[in-house]
């Protein structure tokens, strides 16, 4: 019998790479470099963990896999029927983006509280104008859609800079005690008027498509902000453009769009309330990801070949993890 194979489709350091191999076992850890960049389909065959995201395509030649382990939080195209077999475990990488992203969303909030997009956009016409009122962030009211890793480091972060913090999640769960309450996804639309800033940091799935309809929008607090870093199906894109066109919202930041990437053509490009980012927030763009990833990596191909329970195991059927380690 062939040797199985840890396929790694991350380009880690070889530094880090040498670690993952010492407690890989009798496997043989390969990378895209070990084949010059093209994978043959035998690598494919014999891969009994893939480190990194495959497309659907490649996944079906995996015969030999046993566990998934992918660079991204979220994995809801991992979670759809017929992509991946029920036998084989599939982690995220829950725990490396919390704070990179969290990090990202307080800049892009103050960056909209403080109007520093618009006087961007002034500087850029040459133009010497104050553009009057800012908001405080100090005793601010903001909803955080989603209490993971990234909506919870955001909460602290926010919390800091002496807002007022309610969560909402699935189902009632306790929160950190920096979270001043604690709500679930059907108390949404008694509590988006409250809220100054609306933040949503949820994975995909179908439990999260449309959370933010042209209803809850419309019921969303004149002068609120909306941050998405989650995915973008989770906001009405055309609803948020005319809330945004009718001066309803002060801002939306997004680094998530529906359709992903935003058409070259769309209205939001030209939406100077609008802050876009192309899904950076997370990835390699900071150290932390990087060396988080490889120690969620190590952990994870060290407790498949000794047989202990893996960390950040997903439940497919919410998309969620279930384990973290």
């Amino acid at each position: 019998m062939a040797q199985e194979l840890i396929l790694s489709l991350i380009d880690f350091e070889e530094k880090d790479l040498e670690q993952m191999r010492l407690v890989s076992g009798e496997r043989k850890l390969v990378t895209r470099r070990d084949f010059d960049g093209e994978i043959p389909e035998e690598a494919w065959e014999r891969a009994a963990i893939i480190l990194g995201n495959p497309t659907p395509a490649q996944l079906q030649n995996c015969g030999a896999l046993k566990l998934l382990q992918l660079q991204s939080a979220g994995a809801d195209n991992y979670c759809k029927p017929g992509v991946l077999p029920e036998s084989v475990a599939l982690c995220n990488a829950t725990g490396s983006y919390g704070v990179a992203i969290a990090e990202y969303m307080v800049g892009v909030t103050l960056m909209m509280a403080k109007n520093l997009h618009l006087y961007r956009d002034q500087q850029f016409a040459g133009v010497w104008r104050d553009l009057g009122e800012v908001v405080p962030i100090q005793g601010s009211r903001v909803l955080v859609l989603g209490l993971g890793d990234i909506g919870t480091e955001y909460a602290l972060r926010m919390y800091t800079l002496g807002a007022d913090i309610t969560g909402i999640t699935r189902t009632h769960k306790e929160g950190p005690p920096f979270v001043q309450k604690m709500a679930v996804t059907e108390e949404l639309d008694q509590l988006l008027p409250e809220a100054d800033i609306v933040a949503l940091s949820l994975p995909g799935g179908d439990g999260t498509r449309g959370i933010l309809g042209e209803k809850q929008i419309r019921l969303m607090k004149e002068g609120a902000l909306l941050l998405n870093v989650g995915r973008g199906n989770a906001v009405d894109t055309d609803a948020l453009t005319r809330a945004l066109e009718a001066g309803h919202l002060r801002g939306a930041a997004l680094d998530v769009t529906d359709p992903e990437p935003l058409p070259a053509g769309h209205p939001l490009w030209h939406q100077p309330r609008a802050v876009i980012t192309p899904h950076v927030s997370g990835g390699f763009h900071m150290r932390d990801v990087y060396e988080k990833l490889v120690v969620r990596c190590t952990r994870n191909i060290a407790a498949f070949t000794q047989g202990r329970p893996l960390e950040s195991v997903v439940d497919r059927s919410t998309g969620y993890t279930v384990s973290h380690g």
